[in-house]
C-alpha cells in the first residue's frame, strides 16, 4: 500500500460522494482495482458526460452502482449510503463565478451536506467515514507561531476568510468543522479527515477540473490573485486518492491528515512551471508574500507513516501537462 497505483486486498461495499469529479473518479478506480463495490452518486444519472468515464472502468460493470443525489436531499443520501460498510464524502459546493450569495450558494450546503451523509452513514450502521476537507481549513491563521510548520492543529480563520471573500474556503472549514462537532456528539462513528493541497496530475474526467483549469491559467501567463493568502502547495490526485483508501483501510489513523508532497511558497510553484516549461508566459512573481510558510518535504508526515510514498512533483507536473495537451487543452 505505499506507491499510487498498487493493488491491494480490498474488499466490501463502499459508498463514494461525489464519485465522477476529478479525486472521485480515480478513488473509484483504485477501490474497483483493490476488489471493492461500490455506489458512487453523480448530479446527474442520465448525463452519458458525467457517467461514462466511470462507467468504462475495469470491474465497473460487476462492481459499480451509480446514485444520483442531492447533498441536501437527505432521502438520496441515505439511499446511496444504505447497506455500504464505509463512506467517502467527497461532494462539496464548488462554483466559478463570484458568489453572489455565500450563504446559500457555498456555506448552507456545504454544512448541511456533509452532515446529511454522516447522519445517513449512522443511521444506516456504517462505521467509518473517510471525509475529503482541504488544506485550506489550515489557514490563514495570524496567530500560528511564524517559525512553526503548519500541522494538523492549524485551523483557519473563518473571519479572514470572510474578509478576504474566500468564501469556497470558508465552506470547507465551516464543514469540516461540523462534521467533528457531529462526530463527537453522535459517537459511535468513526471520522478521518483528508486535508489536500492544490490537487493536480493526469483525470479520468472528460474535462479540467478547477484545479486543473487553474493551472492552465497560470500556464497561459494569467496572475492569479489572492492565493499567497493561503497556497502552501500541490499534491498529485492519485495519492490523493491512494492516501483516502488507506485511511479507510488502517484502524489506527485518526484525525485530520494534511496530503502534500511538500510545504512550498507560490513563489516556487511559479518558478518550477517556468523551469519545467519555458515555452509557457508564465508570470514570475517578483515579491515572495509568504513569508509565513515554512517550506518541508514532509508536510504529510502522518500519511508517511502510514506507508504513502508521494509522487515527486515534477512528475505530477509533466504528467498533468502531457493529459491536458492530449486532450487538447492546452
Amino acid at each position: 500500500m505505499a506507491a499510487a497505483g498498487d493493488n491491494g486486498a480490498g474488499s466490501g461495499l463502499v459508498c463514494v460522494t461525489g464519485g465522477s469529479g476529478f479525486i472521485g473518479s480515480w478513488l473509484v478506480r483504485l477501490l474497483l482495482d483493490r476488489g471493492y463495490t461500490v455506489h458512487a452518486t453523480v448530479k446527474d444519472i442520465q448525463d452519458e458526460g458525467e457517467t461514462k468515464h466511470l462507467e468504462a472502468l475495469d470491474g465497473a460493470g460487476t462492481r459499480l452502482r451509480l446514485f444520483q443525489m442531492d447533498l441536501l436531499d437527505a432521502a438520496s443520501v441515505t439511499r446511496a449510503v444504505d447497506g455500504v460498510h464505509g463512506v467517502f464524502h467527497l461532494a462539496s459546493p464548488f462554483i466559478l463565478h463570484q458568489a453572489q450569495d455565500p450563504e446559500g450558494e457555498l456555506l448552507r450546503p456545504a454544512v448541511s451536506g456533509a452532515l446529511n451523509v454522516l447522519r445517513a452513514a449512522k443511521d444506516c450502521g456504517v462505521s467509518r467515514v473517510v471525509m475529503v476537507s482541504s488544506q485550506t481549513t489550515n489557514v490563514p491563521n495570524p496567530e500560528w507561531p511564524a517559525d512553526k510548520l503548519i500541522d494538523d492543529d492549524c485551523w483557519a480563520d473563518v473571519e479572514l476568510l470572510k474578509k478576504n471573500q474566500h468564501w469556497y474556503n470558508v465552506s470547507k472549514t465551516l464543514a469540516e468543522k461540523a462534521a467533528w462537532e457531529f462526530a463527537a456528539k453522535e459517537g459511535g462513528l468513526q471520522l478521518v479527515v483528508l486535508n489536500p493541497g492544490l490537487v493536480l496530475g493526469p483525470m479520468l474526467t472528460p474535462s479540467p477540473t478547477a484545479s486543473l483549469r487553474l493551472l492552465m491559467q497560470i500556464l497561459g501567463g494569467q496572475r492569479i490573485i489572492g492565493m499567497d493568502d493561503f497556497y502552501v502547495g500541490c499534491v498529485d490526485v492519485r495519492d490523493v486518492a491512494l492516501s483516502l483508501i488507506v485511511l479507510y483501510e488502517d484502524p489506527s489513523a485518526q484525525g485530520r491528515h494534511l496530503c502534500l508532497e511538500s510545504f512550498e511558497r507560490l513563489v516556487d510553484f511559479h518558478d518550477r512551471l517556468a523551469y519545467l516549461y519555458p515555452e509557457f508566459p508564465i508570470h514570475r512573481i517578483q515579491e515572495d508574500k509568504q513569508g509565513w510558510v515554512v517550506k518541508s518535504k514532509v508536510a504529510s508526515k502522518k500519511l508517511i507513516g502510514l506507508g504513502v510514498q508521494f509522487i515527486p512533483f515534477d512528475k505530477t507536473i509533466r504528467d498533468t501537462v502531457d493529459c491536458l495537451r492530449r486532450k487538447q487543452y492546452i
